[in-house]
């Protein structure tokens, strides 16, 4: 029986497996995909918005060749942090559910060939983002194969419509990229502008690229209907059909709590946040960091917040366990 059990490999699961080590506590991290599976899956030659130093996790220093990091920076960042740490890591297997039991937790995981298997821990930690449950739209054909929910890089859509739903960092990000590797783009918003929390060095850019008509953007607008073909809006023009080859749809994230509800966590009816004081839930030994518990409030919790926020539950947990005798005081 391990310790803690974390639940995700991102850099806020892996800053509260590195703190678990550090305090001498035996610990398993679970994911479902590869290390820093949701960086991984960031467009292809995404800028990372804050300074690296802010990305650090268990004070090993982020060398970058420039202020902000990259992608493809970071991906090498956490992949060396994680073998110099020599954490315990289980890729390729998801938790499916969580049992709480009388010592702790029994955890059903799935690795990758599809066999099933229990890890037993005495504390559980939650650290799943949100980047695998992205809003969707709830309209006719927002399920078709040239729809998508996410977006890596330009070059597939070369010289073809391409339609991006969206205001705020992610779409305006999509948009340039592809008006710069030859796409006719078309950005549809429901505000009246982009919005004012896009990165300080790419809003002037998009807004001369839409000043200009390189990008052509529908703001005020509502997409009511997505064809094989086409994009159907209602403007404040009226309707207005898009050609379009592919859609992007990039409005956002919501947390999944769906594993977190089946062991028996209620989030709040309003904010959807599901944890209390020092990140844990309302069932014992059960906590949640980083973005998967902020519910509506995901804005407000990035890795530089995150990491604080895991170290802080570790430490709650090794109190509990030494009240409960479970381990040894450490200096």
């Amino acid at each position: 029986m391990f310790d803690v059990a974390i639940i995700g490999a991102g850099p806020v699961g892996l800053a509260a497996a590195i703190e678990a080590k550090r305090l001498g506590l035996s610990y398993v991290i679970l994911e479902k995909g590869c290390v820093v599976n949701a960086i991984f899956e960031y467009p292809t030659y995404m800028t990372f918005f804050t300074t690296a130093e802010r990305l650090e996790i268990g004070d090993h220093p982020f060398v970058t060749s420039t202020e902000k990091a990259t992608r493809k920076e970071a991906l090498a960042y956490y992949r060396l942090v994680t073998a110099r740490e020599g954490l315990n890591l289980r890729q390729y297997t998801e938790v499916v559910q969580i049992h709480p039991a009388p010592a702790g937790f029994t955890l059903e995981v799935e690795a990758k060939s599809g066999e099933m298997d229990v890890v037993e821990c005495r504390f559980c930690v939650v650290a799943t983002g949100y980047f695998d449950n992205p809003n969707k739209l709830t309209i006719q054909g927002d399920d078709l194969e040239n729809v998508a929910y996410g977006y890596t890089e330009a070059h597939p859509f070369w010289g073809l419509n391409v339609t991006v739903i969206g205001g705020g960092n992610s779409a305006a990000d999509a948009a340039l990229d592809l008006y710069r590797h030859g796409a006719n783009v078309s950005l549809v918003h429901r505000g009246k502008d982009i919005k004012n929390t896009i990165k300080y060095w790419m809003k002037p850019d998009l807004e001369n690229r839409i000043k200009e008509g390189s990008i052509k953007a529908y703001f005020s607008s509502t997409v009511k209907e997505i064809t094989p073909d086409a994009v159907l809006l209602e403007t404040p023009k009226g309707q207005v059909e898009l050609p379009t080859d592919f859609t992007f749809v990039l409005i956002g994230y919501t947390p999944n709590t769906e594993l977190l509800e089946a062991a028996g966590v209620v989030p709040d009816a309003d904010s959807r946040v599901v944890v209390s004081e020092h990140f844990e839930t309302i069932v014992n030994g059960l906590y949640a960091i980083g973005s998967c518990y902020a519910g509506r409030f995901t804005g407000q919790v990035f890795i530089e917040n995150g990491k604080i926020d895991a170290v802080k539950a570790v430490h709650h947990i090794k109190q509990q366990l030494e009240t409960r005798g479970i381990t040894k005081a450490y200096a």
